[in-house]
């Protein structure tokens, strides 16, 4: 079956993979080990933006090599047992593969926890290139990680989708004139998605994947 892009770049944690309760826990271990503190989930979300390495630099300064030495050994630790794909996604990632689409991975986080997590799910087979956190000099909400996948594989922005969770997705989809699908099955930020991206609102794996191979009224511009 044809595809309706000829590039899907997805979002990875809360899109592709369960990481999300992985990433609180792994901050607030080297929290409360070096501060003796926790955060709520909410206070670790508003750091989000840049790669947990310029987090840890900011929280932590002059013991960021321990630090970050800890945080990624609980993060690589602890995936096996707490993450695992969302239904459907290895099969999407199967079919948009076997169909000759271009697809890349665009994620806020480290490019050292992005591999982790691709490796340990196994689905780093799939993608022809990983943007990462660490990758890039303007971070998401900005578009620079997307203008980078179309400029690598030569795509339009006609022929382009960005695929997350986030409104950061969204605002760096509209900020390169690509396609957005927001998914919502592990959105932290569900209701400011839906509120921004009302008419390409997703819930199951099995809705997004009529959206990419199918047409849709919900194919549009935002």
């Amino acid at each position: 079956m044809q595809s309706l892009y000829k590039g899907v770049l997805f979002d990875i944690d809360g899109t592709l993979t369960s990481t999300n309760q992985l990433i609180f826990d792994t901050f607030n271990h080297i929290l409360k080990k070096y501060k003796g503190k926790t955060f709520s989930n909410q206070e670790i979300i508003a750091l989000f933006g840049p790669p947990e390495e310029d987090i840890l630099r900011d929280l932590f300064g002059d013991k960021l090599e321990q630090v970050q030495a800890d945080y990624y050994a609980y993060y690589e630790n602890n995936h096996q047992q707490m993450v695992d794909l969302y239904p459907g996604i290895q099969e999407l990632l199967e079919e948009l593969h076997d169909a000759g689409v271009v697809i890349g991975a665009f994620t806020g986080k480290g490019r050292r926890c992005a591999l982790i997590t691709m490796e340990q799910t196994e689905i780093i087979k799939y993608f022809q290139i990983v943007i990462s956190g660490s990758d890039v000099t303007n971070h998401k909400p900005h578009q620079e990680g997307i203008m980078t996948f179309m400029k690598q594989f030569n795509l339009a922005p006609s022929e382009t989708v960005m695929i997350g969770d986030a409104t950061a997705d969204i605002l760096a989809a509209r900020g390169a004139g690509v396609h957005v699908l927001s998914v919502v099955w592990d959105s932290y930020g569900i209701e400011d998605v839906t509120r921004m991206n009302p008419d390409n609102v997703y819930h199951t794996v099995a809705d997004l994947r009529e959206a990419l191979f199918k047409s849709s009224s919900k194919r549009s511009f935002v």
